[in-house]
Parts: C-alpha cells; sequence; structure tokens
C-alpha cells in the first residue's frame, strides 16, 4: 500500500482512536491547553511589572507615571487571569456552569490582587534578608535583577495566594514556571514566612505541605520532602496529608541536606549542616552535624 492510500485509509481511524482516548480523559474544549499555559507564565510576567514597576519593564518609568503603569498592568492582568481561571473551574465542575464560574473568577482575582500590598512587602523582606545573608551583595538592585531566589519566591509568593483560594492548577503552572527559570522547586502549597534566603538556590525542592517560618536561610540542593506516601484501600497515594517537615524561626539549612517527613520539625535558631539526612524532630538551638572524617595517617 502507498502513503497516500494509507493516509486516505487508515489516519481516520486512527485519529478517531486518539480523539476517543483524550475525550474519555480530558474535557479538551474547555482545558486551559499549552496556550493557556504560557498566558499564565505572561500573567506572571506582569505582576512582576506590577510588583517592581519600572524595574522589570523594557522602558524606564517616569515617576509622575508610575500609577498609571501600575493601573493598567493590573487591568490587563486581571482581565486575562479571570479568563483563565473561569475555564480552569468550568473543567474541574465538568457542568454548564459559565456564569457562576465567571463570578467566581473575579472573585478570586479581587482577592488575589488585594494581597498585593503584603506580598510585595513580604518580598521586599526577603530582598533585604539576600543583602543581609550574602557578603558578596552589593546592593537590593543586584539581588532584584540577578539573584534566582528572588524570582522564585516572588512568583511563589503570588502562587500560594492563588493556592490558598482554592485554585490548584494555575498556581501550579506558576510554580514549575519558577522551577525552569531558577531550577529552585516550591509547591505553591508550602507555607513561607518572611525574610526568607534561598542562597545559590539550584536543587532546591520544598513540598508541598512544609512550612517554613521566619528569617530562614536555605542552601543549594536542600530537601524538604516526604517520608513516606500513605496508601489508600486502592494503593493510591491519600491527598491532603501532612507530609513535610516544619521549619521554625531563625533556622539556618547548609547545602544539600534532606529533611523528610510530616511529624519532623526543626525547632527556631537551629543549624543544619550540609549533607544530613534527618527523619525526626530537633530541638531549638540545635546543632545537627555528620561526624568529621578521621582520615587515617600512614606511617610507611
Amino acid at each position: 500500500m502507498e502513503l497516500q492510500d494509507w493516509l486516505n485509509t487508515k489516519v481516520p481511524g486512527i485519529a478517531n482512536a486518539l480523539t476517543e482516548m483524550n475525550e474519555t480523559h480530558f474535557d479538551i474544549e474547555n482545558s486551559i491547553g499549552f496556550k493557556g499555559r504560557d498566558k499564565v507564565y505572561e500573567i506572571l510576567h506582569t505582576f512582576h511589572k506590577v510588583l517592581f514597576p519600572g524595574t522589570y519593564t523594557h522602558k524606564p518609568v517616569d515617576h509622575t507615571r508610575i500609577n498609571v503603569a501600575i493601573s493598567n498592568n493590573i487591568r490587563k492582568s486581571a482581565l486575562d487571569l479571570r479568563d483563565i481561571l473561569q475555564r480552569v473551574l468550568i473543567y474541574n465542575n465538568f457542568a454548564d456552569c459559565e456564569k457562576k464560574c465567571r463570578a467566581e473568577a473575579e472573585r478570586i482575582v479581587m482577592a488575589l490582587i488585594d494581597e498585593f500590598p503584603e506580598i510585595r512587602r513580604k518580598i521586599q523582606t526577603d530582598i533585604q534578608a539576600a543583602y543581609n545573608g550574602d557578603p558578596a551583595a552589593v546592593s537590593t538592585e543586584e539581588i532584584l535583577l540577578s539573584y534566582p531566589t528572588i524570582t522564585a519566591v516572588s512568583f511563589h509568593r503570588i502562587a500560594h495566594e492563588l493556592y490558598k483560594l482554592d485554585v490548584k492548577i494555575v498556581p501550579r503552572i506558576m510554580s514549575e514556571y519558577a522551577h525552569q527559570l531558577t531550577g529552585i522547586d516550591i509547591h505553591p502549597g508550602a507555607s513561607i514566612g518572611e525574610s526568607f534566603f534561598i542562597d545559590h538556590g539550584t536543587g532546591v525542592v520544598i513540598g508541598e505541605t512544609c512550612t517554613i517560618g521566619n528569617n530562614v536561610k536555605v542552601y543549594q540542593g536542600v530537601t524538604l520532602g516526604a517520608l513516606s506516601f500513605p496508601l489508600d484501600e486502592e494503593g493510591n497515594p491519600i491527598k491532603g496529608v501532612k507530609r513535610h517537615p516544619d521549619i521554625e524561626d531563625n533556622v539556618v539549612i547548609y547545602a544539600g541536606a534532606t529533611i523528610l517527613g510530616g511529624k519532623t520539625t526543626v525547632g527556631h535558631d537551629t543549624v543544619i549542616g550540609s549533607n544530613i539526612w534527618l527523619t525526626h524532630s530537633v530541638d531549638p538551638h540545635s546543632r545537627v552535624y555528620n561526624a568529621p572524617p578521621a582520615p587515617s595517617i600512614s606511617t610507611k
């Protein structure tokens, strides 16, 4: 059989089989798709322009026009996000709820943007923590423009607010975008206090049910993860249970440390050394290190 004949006779059946498979598992018409995912990326960048006017824009913003620039970017991103959230809500409900879902999407957008002054305040504490915690930093502007921790944590603070408003897929897209850009993987469900600094950043993983207090510093390669996954009767992971550790205020976690488990708490003012494997709680003011190497001395 020649290709042209094969295309005419076989491809329609293959296409039907693929369509049936996809329609079984996805609401194709209401999925936001990759186009929607890319729109979420665009919305995040517009939010950055809102939070840092003149810094994340290609053209300088005259001081007298800052309010106008912020307002215009809020209006644009709010409408775009409303449309994305409406489609997500329709998809999740698998029902004709267009009017109700639109109203709910608008409520979520307003609730998120109402939090922007507080989000911006918290990000400023993160910027200052990075400046105070890195002797190589020469200015807070350098921190803002070049440190991956600020991109990751600022995106997280936006995504976390959406996560709390119970729209899960959009904040997850946001957090994975930050992961792509920075190598820092923070689940949007993680709760992070003020003055948070991830030094260097690459390879840091922070799980969904992790809580982190104020003034915490984390180095590259740190994992705040799950020790195990409780399973249901069918062997599937049970959703929504506490799986990740709690890190209290003023903790420093050095490179390569792995801290696991929903019952694990690192007490305040503790230092966790490099390459530690920790699955139990430690008291406040602890120092947790591996035993120092004991090199043998040759007498030959």
